[in-house]
């Protein structure tokens, strides 16, 4: 009997540190895009176009907190005779995805030299 993923009691384990992993990469893939003004929708698709899907249930609260952070700017706005909320970075947003992403090349150069190594 072959023992299925489920099975695995690591399995779980896997998920909670990749989710955990994927999330961090997600705010800055978010602020990243949002350095051009979006909706949620085109939003989703600029970043799954990227390859990185993300679940709506996943998305607008992460820009709710963004946004409560100090990091996005919303407004409603009509287009196609819809409202949609628009979001870009604020200028905190600007200098913090900055910091990101200058942090997150030092670890991922870290982690490359790291794996060299092994």
């Amino acid at each position: 009997m072959t023992n299925s993923r489920n099975d695995d009691p690591n399995t779980d384990l896997y998920e909670n540190l990749r989710l955990e992993l994927r999330r961090g990469c997600l705010v800055i893939a978010v602020l990243a895009q949002l350095k051009t003004e979006r909706y949620g929708y085109t939003l989703r698709k600029a970043l799954a176009d990227d390859g990185l899907a993300i679940d709506e249930s996943t998305l607008y609260p992460l820009l709710r907190r963004l946004e409560s952070q100090g990091l996005l700017v919303s407004q409603w706005r009509e287009e196609e005779k819809r409202n949609k909320r628009f979001y870009r970075l604020s200028p905190d947003g600007k200098r913090i995805l900055k910091q990101l992403l200058e942090e997150w090349r030092n670890i991922n150069t870290s982690l490359e030299q790291i794996l060299r190594e092994k």
